[in-house]
């Protein structure tokens, strides 16, 4: 396994274009959900999809650092030219991924009961959220090993792996979505269904693919590895720190969103639903500056690995040109363009008139969120899970105090809070940045 990442515009960009074409593929797989709900005419329908989603990846998403962790283990090991940990953080992960969503998959009755309650979707609404949660559940375990066999391949800088990957399960995703709403007449429930059977063949596709760069099979990592190797306890120390952090971080995100889609609930089905159709746009924007974040995810753990702070430097602020550069022109796209696409993902009329009203907000997201994003990627790569968890705990506590001081503006006030909130995140973090800096070596 090489451990070298060259820092260069050119190694940038080819790292982040795969990340960005497979991650640009993620939100039109939400579209289509949004979609082929959406233009039934059925409000409550895409509102009990856009609620059950929101919650479905405020469960999944608080074992996200099964992705981010292991990304920056995986890059610092390499940095450091350490080939058998490689090999067995990627056997870390895939245990644990899978004890996980098994566990989740057992617990999904209480679960999706306990999340459903803390909603205010109504009784229509939660019909359909709960349909649409029963199929996701299906795929927790495939979906929760994905995550570590997909933050493993980042953090090596296999790149056109992941986007195989990720291409494989989106395709498939919109295939059996198609099948089971179209063709089936599921609803919501087929959405979820399709879903989770998309991440059963995107798990087997990813251990077909972890053998791509000659080091072998995960049967040979088995073979190869020892036990204590695999259960160090020094290394399932650091395991486990980094990922409470992380896990403490993801979990205040996903209550901000969950908190905003609670917040749209209580203004009425048609604002619920118009927020999810301009999500559409936010996931579209964070999945393709995610890549430049990705990148800088394994750049800067490769450069913590071999302690250069030269290479640390550098690698920020390559991929923070890219990434800025990302962001003004998405700005102006969705600008240009939201409102076609907001007629296409809905019909309903009072909803395409709610979206289209606040969509200058969504497209100005692109922008202001950038820092945040980048910021995310330089932390994890360098593993600092207790600055990531810090800023991510006093950003949502900040939203929330500013959501509810503009409640009385309605929708209006939502997305003011909103919107502030990736500024929050982005204040939180760059004040950490100059102390990080001094820890990886000498200038």
């Amino acid at each position: 396994m090489s451990t070298a990442l060259p820092l260069t515009r050119r190694a940038i960009f080819s790292q982040a274009w795969p990340i960005m074409l497979g991650q640009a593929s993620i939100p039109l797989v939400g579209i289509v959900d949004t979609a082929v709900i959406g233009r039934s005419g059925d409000a409550a329908a895409l509102a009990g999809v856009a609620l059950g989603a929101t919650l479905i990846g405020l469960v999944f998403w608080s074992f996200g650092f099964l992705r981010m962790g292991m990304t920056g283990l995986a890059s610092q090991a390499q940095g450091a030219g350490e080939r058998h940990e490689v090999e067995a953080l990627l056997l870390r992960g895939i245990t644990i991924g899978l004890a996980l969503g098994v566990a989740i998959f057992a617990l999904q009755v209480p679960l999706g009961r306990g999340a459903l309650a803390l909603m205010a979707g109504g009784e229509s609404v939660s019909t359909e959220a709960a349909a649409y949660m029963h199929g996701r559940f299906m795929g927790a375990p495939a979906a929760l090993t994905v995550y570590a066999l997909t933050g493993w391949l980042f953090g090596l800088g296999r790149t056109r792996d992941a986007l195989a990957l990720q291409l494989v399960m989106n395709a498939a995703n919109v295939g059996f979505d198609l099948w089971f709403v179209v063709g089936f007449d599921w609803g919501a429930f087929g959405v979820g269904a399709g879903t989770a059977l998309a991440e059963l063949i995107a798990l087997i596709t990813g251990l077909a693919l972890v053998g791509r760069d000659g080091a072998g099979t995960v049967v040979a990592f088995v073979r190869r590895a020892t036990q204590a190797q695999v259960l160090d306890p020094e290394r399932l120390k650091q395991l486990f720190a980094v990922n409470r952090d992380i896990m403490i971080r993801t979990v205040s995100l996903l209550l901000l969103f969950v908190w905003f889609a609670n917040a749209g609930a209580r203004l009425g089905a048609a604002e619920l639903a118009a927020n999810h159709v301009l999500l559409q746009f936010v996931n579209v924007a964070a999945f393709v500056l995610d890549a430049f974040a990705f990148t800088a995810e394994a750049r800067v753990g490769n450069a913590v690995g071999k302690h250069s702070r030269a290479d640390f430097t550098r690698a920020i602020r390559l991929a923070g040109e890219f990434s800025l550069l990302a962001g003004v022109l998405l700005s102006a796209l969705f600008l240009l363009a939201g409102g076609p696409v907001i007629d296409f993902l809905t019909t309903e009329p009072q909803v395409r008139e709610t979206a289209r009203r606040f969509l200058p907000f969504a497209a100005l997201i692109p922008l202001i969120g950038m820092p945040s994003w980048m910021l995310d990627g330089v932390f994890v790569g360098a593993t600092q899970g207790r600055a990531l968890r810090n800023a991510a705990v006093l950003a949502t506590l900040s939203y929330i105090a500013l959501d509810l001081a503009l409640r009385g503006q309605g929708q209006l006030g939502l997305w003011i809070a909103f919107s502030a909130s990736y500024l929050l995140r982005a204040v939180a973090l760059g004040w950490q940045l100059p102390r990080l800096a001094r820890t990886i070596g000498p200038a």
